[in-house]
């Protein structure tokens, strides 16, 4: 079964800009991480990172998800350009 939730002619190149994960989530992650922490090694970090990426609750992952289409759109409307 084919779901066709996005039309193949809108369909975007592979640009960090169109991608939820690069555009919002990793920010997000990077500020919980960070706050007030300093980590001691990779591994310290990894695990602060798993920790606070299952802390992510499906409300927030549905907003941004919901906010991803604005993006194709906008990108779509200036002919594979800004918004901005």
């Amino acid at each position: 079964m084919k779901v066709d939730f996005i039309e193949q002619q809108i369909w975007p190149p592979n640009s960090p800009d169109l991608n939820p994960v690069d555009y919002t989530i990793w920010g997000v992650l990077q500020q919980k991480v960070y706050f007030r922490r300093q980590f001691e090694n990779v591994g310290q970090m990894k695990l602060a990172l798993g920790a606070k990426w299952n802390r992510l609750t499906q409300t927030f992952i549905s907003i941004i998800i919901d906010e991803w289409r604005q993006c194709l759109e906008a990108v779509v409307k200036n002919n594979g350009g800004h918004n901005y």
